[in-house]
Formats: C-alpha cells, structure tokens, sequence
C-alpha cells in the first residue's frame, strides 16, 4: 500500500471537525519521529529567520488571552454590586438602589476587552499565517529543487505515491500545525496559566478544590486512549485496504467488466466496509466516553466550589460576584488541558512529516560537475565503452569489462533476452548512473568531465512508454526544444509523419491532451514523441521499442518517421522484434550484463550463435502465427 493512501490527517486538532469524535487527538494513533529532538530543532531553525514575527504572535497572544481571561472577575464586580443593591433594598436601608451607571461602566469595559481580545486574536493568526505559508514556501523550493539533484537510483528504489506523499501532504501537515496548533498552544498554555492565577487571586481554598480534579482528568484520559489506540489503528488499517482495493477496481475497471467480476468485488468491498464500520464504531464509541466521563468529572468539581464558595459567601470570606468569577473559571480550566493534550499528538506527528520531509533533503545527490566540466560545442557523435564496470548495487555487477566503439552516424542496434542490460547501457550512457569502473567517452571525452546539461542535450529519446504532458500538441512538441517558432513545430510534425492526423482533430494543434493523453492512440502519441526529438535535433538518438505497442500501419508510419530521424544520427536502438533492426550498421547481442556478439545481421546469422537462435525463435514463431491463422 502507497504512503499516497494513508489519511494524510488522521490527528484531530481542536476544533478543526477532525477529531474523531469529542475525544479528538488523544484517541488516534500518533505516528512518531525516529529522533523527536533532532528533527524538532531543525524544523525551528526553519522558523528562525521569522523569529521577530513569531516574538510579535507570543505578545499578541499573551494579550488577546488577558484580556479574555480578566473579564470574569471584571463582570464580577458588576454582580457584586448589583447584589449588594439588591439586597440592600431588601433590607430598606434608607437611599438603598442598585448603581446602575457603575454596572453600565462595567460592561463598556467588558465590551471594550473582549473587542481588544478579538483584535489581538485576529492579528495574531494574521501574522502566523504569513510565518506558516513563507516556511512551507521555502521547504518546499529546497525540496523541489532537491528532487532535481537526486539520481535516477532514488526514484527507482521509491514509489511514486511515497515521494508525492512527503513532498505534498507531509508538507501540508507542517503548514496547518504551524498555522493552527502553533498558536493554540501558546493561547492554551497561557490561558491555563492565567486562569490558575486569577482563581488563586479569588480564593487559595477554592483554587485547591479545583486542582484537586486535575489527576482524575489525567487517569481517566489516559485509560480511555489506551482502549481506543488499537481500535483506532485497526480503523486505519481497514480504510487503507478500501481506499486500495477502490483504487485497484477503478484502476483496473475494464478487466473486471471484461472477466465478469463486478459481484465479487463488490462482494469484496462489503466485507471490508463491514471490517471498517465494526472497528470505526468501536474506536468512536471508546473515544466518546471520554466527554461524559470530563463532564461529571467537571460536574463534581463545581458543585464543590459552589458548596464552598457558598459558605464563603455567607462567611463574608468573599463576595458573590467572585464566586461567580470562580465558577466561570473552573469551567473554563479543562479546555485547555484537553487541547494541550491534543495538541502534544499534532506535533508529534508533525514532528514525524517534518523527519520524512528531510529525509529527502538529505539523501545523496548526484554527484556535481566540476568546477571546469565542459562542454562539447559542435558534437559528432562518436561513442566508446572502455573497461565499463557497473552494478545496481554494492558488491553485485551487472555489466563487467565492456568494450564498445560507435561511429558518428552510425546506427547500433542492441538486443537480448528480458534483463540483459539493454536500458542500463543507456542509462549509464545519459549518465543516469555512475560507472564503477573503465569510462564512456563522446568525441573522445569523458562523461564523468562534459556538464550534466550539457551531456544530455546531446541525446534525444524516443521510449516505449511515451510521456506527454497535460496541454496542447503545439507545447508537447515544442517541450523538444526551447524557441520554436510554429514553422519549426509543423516541419517536425511533418517529418514524423504526425501532421496529418493532427489537422483532422477539431482543434488541431490546439488539442488539448488530458492527464494520461488517453484521447488520442497509442501510435499517435509514439508520432509526437518522434516530433519533439526531431524538433530537439539531437546528435545521438536512443529508441527504445519504440514500436511495440502499435498496430501494423500505424507502425509503418513510425519506421518512416524514425528512418528521418536517424539520417545523419548516431542511433542506439533497443529491440525486441529483430526483424525491425536487420539493417542496423552494427548489432550488439547483450546477456546478463555482458556483449556476447557483435556484427551486421548477416554476419551474426552466419556464426549460428545466440542471435540466430533468437531470430530464428521469432522467425519460426511468426510463421506458425500466420499458419494458425
């Protein structure tokens, strides 16, 4: 299963809808960094730059919080003296009334405080949100511009859907912590802080009522999110088998139609989606507990400082309006201990993408040019292997002490079983890979001394799988070569045998090709491709069975189009049919790594060796194809 599958967010953050029920982070499994401490100051060094912004977001914090946080004990005293009036009139003492124009006072203040509370909040996000966008903005570039300095080898060994996961969603991930959770904690903590403060400024006896609930909190949290960790990591194992059996259904629609399969994949998507709602019902009845058990823990708590705060009041210890105050307080004092908690779980598996991120950053780049790499000005195209040794892996050689010299202009055709090395002798020639040993010359100068950028504009490539971007046939033509003018790009076309077709679309070389190019034909997409190396005019062209998936006519287009590609070109041409390469100035028939034969067509049947058992076996197997039919 991809890391593209996984639910990117499976960590609540307060208030986001996330959550997974009241519960919210504590339930979920929390993905956790391999080195907390290490990553976490590496991603604060990210922040540094921003540090004078993110000194500003603690001050307003602080701030919008005061604020908030002094407004019940300011109302109060409104309630104070609106009880002692009342009360006072009850009694009839003589010019007894309720000082209304102190309690209008009082709630101009309130309203003015919690105004500035709003301001401060609002500035607050305001400024965090430029620091989140500009530190994800710049991870990003690094990265980005990372992924372009990394070897071929990095991307084979990974797939596609973990480097996008890292590179977009672990990002992501970054940026909302950074954008939410960052300032949630600063406000919590110093709400929790504060609140503390001003109940013990209420009452020390009260203040102690209160904490005294603080390790039922902690025993019944913990207990819940032990039993709901496993049901919540079963829950996530379940969606990703749907989303991947989903995914492979969709994927692959037309097999399951064709074989008749539909009843057994839905019969299939039943029983996981019965898996998921058993183990999604467990997880979120575990994790609602959590609420009702907080609430009667809360519950105790108050009705305990309202017993106390009562005898207080009688006592003339303290006033009614401050037992009010102290009520609002101890209501208020769990939820920043819930979203702290929660908060701790975001950062640990923020802590997690950020490691993933940089893991990235840190792998081994190719290796850069040199300070005087050169470049070849006017190349012919003559090619040499001298002594090449090269394996995939340390200790493992695939091709040992291989000799080849390639003429300008001339037309080498490479053949052999599945495995050989065929597409590694290419991949080293576009030094996609370094060589362990011996050197591959140009014209007579080393790969390893000519710049990367430089070396592969020499190359053109027509693949197997061809590869077009989402835009219009003019841009996919002209990706060949930077400039073109519109007479370059329908000269190409022309010369790859693609113009026709392309004028008998509605929108001609406006046609817009969607993701997978899937609306137009294999073959037509092999013509464009043909096209863009034309238009590039390469000095050294490298097909790869560039006609194995196309049908018999449209392939003849292809061998002409290719033919007018060749003129004049050294060509490195890859080959499973060999009745395609019998004309190739020089055949090299490659097995495990290793060139065992090489020559013409003619003089290779001649030896009755290897290739001419291969042609043989593809000669006597067309003709029984064409018997049986």
């Amino acid at each position: 299963m991809s890391e593209e599958r996984r639910e990117q967010r499976p960590i609540g953050r307060p208030g986001d809808g996330h959550g997974g029920g009241p519960m919210g982070a504590m339930g979920r499994p929390v993905e956790k960094a391999k080195n907390f401490k290490g990553t976490l100051k590496r991603l604060i060094g990210y922040l540094r730059p921003r540090r004078f912004h993110l000194i500003t977001v603690l001050i307003f914090a602080i701030l919008s919080t005061i604020f908030s946080i002094v407004s019940p004990k300011i109302m109060g005293k409104a309630i104070t003296k609106l009880f002692e009036g009342l009360m006072m009139k009850m009694k009839h003492v003589p010019g007894a009334h309720i000082d209304f124009v102190y309690i209008q006072q009082i709630v101009l203040l309130l309203i003015g405080l919690y105004l500035a509370s709003a301001l401060f909040g609002y500035i607050q996000q305001y400024i965090m949100a430029g620091v989140a966008q500009k530190t994800v903005y710049d991870m990003r570039k690094e990265v980005y511009s990372k992924l372009a300095r990394l070897p071929l080898k990095f991307f084979d060994s990974r797939t596609h859907g973990e480097i996008l996961s890292r590179v977009t969603n672990d990002i992501d991930n970054i940026a909302t912590t950074l954008q939410q959770s960052l300032t949630q904690l600063i406000t919590s903590i110093v709400t929790l802080v504060g609140i503390v403060i001003m109940m013990l400024t209420i009452s020390p006896m009260l203040t102690l009522l209160t904490l005294v609930t603080l390790p039922l909190y902690v025993v019944v949290t913990s207990l819940v999110a032990s039993r709901s960790q496993k049901y919540f990591a079963a829950q996530q194992k379940t969606l990703g088998e749907l989303n991947g059996h989903v995914e492979e259904m969709y994927t692959g629609h037309q097999i399951v139609k064709a074989f008749g399969h539909e009843d057994e994949s839905i019969e299939k998507f039943d029983i996981i989606n019965q898996r998921l709602n058993n183990a999604g019902w467990k997880a979120q009845f575990v994790s609602g507990i959590i609420m009702p058990l907080i609430t009667f823990i809360g519950n105790i708590g108050y009705v305990l400082i309202c017993v106390v705060g009562g005898i207080f009041v009688t006592n003339n210890t303290i006033s009614i309006g401050d037992v009010q105050a102290f009520i609002q307080y101890s209501r208020q004092f769990t939820q920043p201990i819930v979203q702290t908690a929660n908060i701790a779980n975001v950062i640990q598996s923020t802590i997690a993408s950020a490691e993933r991120v940089f893991e990235i950053l840190d792998e081994v780049e190719e290796i850069p040019d040199s300070d005087d790499a050169k470049v070849l000005k006017f190349p012919k195209g003559d090619v040499s292997f001298q002594n090449v040794k090269f394996g995939y892996k340390e200790g493992v050689t695939i091709i040992e002490d291989m000799d080849i010299d390639i003429k300008q202009g001339q037309t080498i055709a490479i053949v052999g079983p599945t495995g050989a090395g065929k597409t590694t002798l290419v991949n080293l020639l576009m030094r996609f890979y370094e060589i362990d040993g011996g050197k591959i010359t140009i014209d007579g100068v080393d790969i390893r001394e000519i710049e990367r950028g430089a070396l592969r504009s020499i190359f053109g490539m027509v693949l197997q799988d061809t590869w077009l971007f989402n835009g219009t046939i003019r841009d996919n033509i002209a990706y060949g070569r930077d400039g073109s003018t519109e007479q370059d790009i329908v000269r190409a076309a022309k010369a790859a045998h693609a113009d026709h077709f392309i004028r008998t679309l509605p929108e001609g070389y406006n046609t817009i090709l969607n993701e997978e190019a899937s609306n137009i034909s294999q073959g037509q997409k092999q013509l464009l491709t043909i096209a863009r190396a034309i238009l590039a005019d390469p000095v050294i062209l490298i097909l790869d069975e560039a006609t194995s998936n196309v049908d018999t006519r449209t392939e003849v287009y292809i061998q002409k189009a290719m033919i007018t590609l060749m003129q004049g070109r050294t060509s490195f041409v890859i080959a499973h049919r060999l009745s395609t390469i019998r004309d190739a100035g020089l055949i090299l028939v490659m097995n495990h790594g290793s060139v065992i034969e090489k020559g013409t067509h003619n003089e290779l049947i001649a030896q009755g060796g290897f290739y001419a058992d291969l042609y043989n076996s593809q000669f006597t197997g067309a003709n029984l194809e064409k018997e049986a039919g």
